[in-house]
């Protein structure tokens, strides 16, 4: 993220010029291509304002990069009960100043004996109105920082929401304007809450508890001025520095268009870290692995500017054990939000984990000690699928709450285990119809699978009306253009669809 004076151009010009610039790759270009640790070195007073080293350079990815590896020695000595959580659970890939961090961590103060607290921080951008499961893991490091006696920081990005991160996209992410992004921001805030506990305090300045605190970029990316951001904060940044990026690269090397707007991303994830050291006292950031070359440009830029030791930790990309990205499935999304996804449909979801992931995701996304872990290693052959059931329990009432589990587990026993009796179906995705709605030809079961989240798409639901996993009260659905009619419940106020063995909803008549 570092660049020279004319790179600097903010989001503080408009969308629509700086998506009119790109970026194509040259056979001139060199990239640079050193290790992350050679740029974490002390910074000398006299180059305070001298451009962020070119030796400085994310690589994300490669083995010997993660921190088990070029920190084997100083992790088996962490004091920090945040950091050795970390380590134990699987949830570290890089780290700056992993022992000067420790030491900050686990300080006490020196005269009333208490720990002190730090202030830590994690970015989410408002580009949907609900967070996945893929967001889950950074979500999990919040509230293990909050249990450990320190402040989590939530960054709404409501400013760079309007600019879009280019990390891992082969094109520009789409615009979206100021009330699409506010009503974003209102569908994931509340999922935060359930994780973690806020702070009721106006004053935040200083964390005095490990309370919880949400900000908004937007409250102060909106107010720069365009000119005296390049001549304060332009000159700390390289375009020769910003090419050695792996997402930048990667854009290059595939010839997509890179707009001048998203080049802009990285600055201001930079210049965030400075923000919030200023206003919070935040100093350590906290992402995944690809967000590497963004941190660290934050902390180079708080210690040129402020002379502030930052830091930053990341954890590592987490994929299925065949894999595929981590919260996507064939059906969609798994959303945190219940009004997208119902509990049920959540619990299936981790239930439905290979038994190559399921400790791993143990460790990662359930708060089970270790010890219990453990024991559920050692279970074999059919007997994986109890731990299963602990995982998709665990990571449910987490989210949801444990009294959810109940009614899962009835529609579960009821569904799939009785041979006779009426299935219980409190705890599926339900939709409702009115007789209206009926008359005439009906209702497609393709629109009603798709509407009850069974399906990703109409094409996606033909395709499995086609495949013969489409079923109406255990009846296989034959006719992909066929439709629900009043004569479709036989009667009854309601009918269960199933799409495959374990994916069910409601559809009941009002």
């Amino acid at each position: 993220m570092k660049w020279s004076m004319a790179t600097a151009s903010l989001a503080l010009a408009s969308s629509a010029c700086c998506r009119a610039f790109t970026l194509s790759r040259s056979s001139t270009t060199t990239f640079v291509s050193s290790s992350w640790r050679q740029g974490l070195r002390p910074l000398s007073s006299s180059s305070i304002s001298a451009p962020l080293s070119e030796e400085v350079t994310e690589s994300v990815g490669d083995e010997d990069t993660s921190i088990y590896v070029q920190e084997a020695e100083a992790l088996g000595k962490l004091k920090s009960g945040f950091l050795q959580t970390m380590r134990d659970r699987g949830f570290m890939h890089q780290c700056t100043g992993l022992v000067e961090l420790d030491k900050q961590l686990s300080a006490v103060d020196e005269e009333t004996k208490e720990p002190l607290i730090v202030s830590a921080y994690l970015g989410f951008d408002a580009t949907a109105d609900s967070l996945h499961v893929g967001s889950l893991l950074q979500i999990m490091i919040l509230r293990h920082l909050q249990q450990s006696g320190h402040r989590p920081i939530v960054l709404i990005g409501g400013a760079t929401s309007k600019v879009g991160d280019p990390t891992g996209k082969d094109e520009s992410r789409v615009l979206l304007d100021d009330a699409t992004i506010q009503h974003n921001i209102d569908g994931i805030s509340t999922v935060f809450e359930k994780f973690l506990t806020f702070s009721d305090s106006s004053d935040a300045s200083k964390a005095t508890t490990s309370d919880a605190i949400m900000v908004n970029n937007d409250d102060w990316l909106s107010e720069l001025k365009y000119l005296e951001f390049l001549r304060d904060y332009g000159s700390q940044f390289t375009i020769n520095r910003m090419l050695s990026f792996e997402s930048v690269k990667l854009r290059l090397a595939r010839e997509a268009p890179f707009s001048f707007l998203e080049f802009n991303y990285m600055i201001l994830q930079a210049y965030d870290f400075l923000e919030l050291y200023r206003r919070y006292d935040a100093r350590l950031q906290l992402g995944g692995s690809d967000q590497w070359g963004n941190i660290l440009s934050g902390t180079e830029l708080g210690r040129r500017c402020d002379g502030a030791q930052l830091f930053g930790l990341t954890a590592p990309l987490i994929t299925t054990s065949d894999g595929k990205k981590m919260g996507k499935t064939a059906g969609g999304a798994m959303w945190l939000n219940a009004d997208k996804l119902s509990e049920y449909d959540y619990w299936q979801f981790w239930r439905n984990t290979s038994d190559e992931d399921v400790i791993r995701f143990l460790k990662l996304f359930t708060e089970l000690p270790m010890e219990k872990i453990a024991e559920l290693e050692k279970l074999e052959g059919a007997g994986i699928n109890d731990a299963k059931i602990v995982l998709a329990d665990e990571t449910t009432a987490l989210l949801h709450g444990r009294e959810c589990l109940t009614q899962i587990h009835k529609t579960i026993e009821s569904m799939f285990s009785s041979k006779g009796g009426t299935a219980n179906t409190d705890s599926l995705p339900r939709i409702f119809v009115s007789a209206e709605d009926l008359a005439g030809d009906g209702v497609r079961f393709a629109d009603l699978f798709l509407e009850l989240g069974l399906a990703s798409s109409k094409k996606d639901a033909r395709r499995l009306i086609q495949g013969g996993g489409a079923k109406i009260e255990g009846e296989k659905i034959a006719d992909e253009t066929g439709c629900l009619t009043a004569a479709g419940f036989d009667g009854k106020t309601e009918v269960t669809l199933r799409a495959g063995k374990k994916r069910a909803g409601v559809v009941e008549l009002q």
